[in-house]
């Protein structure tokens, strides 16, 4: 069975399907995005817009912020975990905290993450001697770990409450319930098929070893907390009446976030907004439209300046230090060309 679900993506790979087909559905969302978006911003206040944004509760905005802060923290554990899943446990919590928080938070603002982020793990990652396929797989890896936390999420909060998933897919609730189990009893299949013996994923350089049971339920949690922060700082941006509670909140963003990554436009820009505004048609459209602004500045612009000015930071201290190599080795070169002994702050490394 595998082997022939190995040979049909090979084919499929070969012809280039599943390329254009996620072209296809990409463009596709974004164009229904696009059209429901048209319909529910006509007419739109923006007045009412600005003055919801100056009449933010400012005890609330703070908190919105510290579950943003808390949110990209915990993001830091995808590497980590990642780091150790293909073997590279050698690197330090510093190195791969630095690379998740910036190739999550450029990848989330630039668009196409899978790339965009992963040149920016390449970066940082290859000067710890990690290789192009390391990098692959640690992509990888934490991308296991998104998606594990996202269907965990998803199927516990659309079986509690299947209507809030109803109010963004228009299924009836019975029908969302069974999607919820259906997606619940994979993900328990999912981790009793990799607790029964070690599971690889691709050939030669590119295997992968899936962690086990006991790791794979980590791998949820850290995705579960993750979803879980980002969902506390959209509910307290929210108006507050009604008062639909967290359940539905967290249901309708997450729903929402997923259609965003299906797009792979730039922080879901557009597809995020409409899932969003259609999620929750109770709540006033101005007020709503102005918690997303803030939501948006504090989960995806904030932390994309604070990148911006990490990596350029970083490339500066790299440069200097490998032009002092640099000056230096240049330095004992001319000392050995007049015959004198090599000293100094790099000794006689004979480079």
């Amino acid at each position: 069975m595998q082997d022939l679900i190995r040979r049909t993506l090979e084919v499929l790979r070969a012809k280039q399907v599943l390329r254009r087909l996620g072209v296809l559905v990409s463009l596709t969302v974004i164009a229904i995005a696009c059209y429901i978006l048209f319909h529910l911003l006509r007419t739109i206040d923006v007045e009412k817009v600005i003055d919801a944004l100056g009449r933010g509760d400012l005890r609330s905005i703070g908190l919105a912020a510290l579950f943003v802060a808390a949110s990209y923290f915990t993001l830091t554990f995808y590497d980590l975990f990642a780091l150790r899943t293909v073997g590279h446990a050698e690197v330090p919590y510093r190195i791969s905290a630095l690379a998740a928080f910036t190739s999550y938070s450029v990848g989330h603002n630039v668009g196409a993450s899978a790339f965009t982020g992963g040149a920016v793990r390449y970066r940082i990652y290859s000067s710890c001697g990690l290789s192009a396929i390391d990098v692959t797989k640690i992509c990888f890896v934490a991308g296991l770990t998104f998606w594990l936390g996202n269907a965990a999420v998803l199927g516990m909060g659309i079986a509690y409450h299947p209507e809030a998933a109803s109010a963004v897919d228009q299924l009836p609730p019975w029908l969302n319930r069974i999607v919820a189990f259906a997606i619940l009893l994979t993900l328990a299949g999912y981790v009793v098929w990799v607790s029964l013996s070690p599971r690889i994923i691709g050939r030669g350089p590119w295997a992968v070893v899936l962690p086990g049971g006991g790791l794979t339920l980590l791998q949820i949690a850290i995705g579960i907390v993750d979803l879980g922060f980002c969902a506390l700082a959209m509910y307290m941006l929210v108006p507050d009446e009604p008062n639909l509670g967290f359940v539905v909140v967290a249901v309708i963003f997450v729903s929402a976030t997923l259609l965003g990554f299906a797009s792979h436009s730039p922080g879901g820009l557009g597809v995020f907004d409409a899932a969003m505004l259609v999620g929750l048609w109770q709540m006033d459209k101005e007020e709503l439209l102005a918690g997303m602004l803030l939501f948006r500045l504090l989960y995806y612009i904030v932390p994309f300046v604070i990148s911006v000015i990490l990596l350029t930071l970083r490339e500066v201290i790299l440069g200097s230090r490998f032009k002092r190599v640099h000056e230096g080795a240049t330095a004992g070169d001319a000392a050995s060309s007049l015959g004198m002994p090599r000293s100094g702050k790099f000794g006689d490394t004979g480079a």
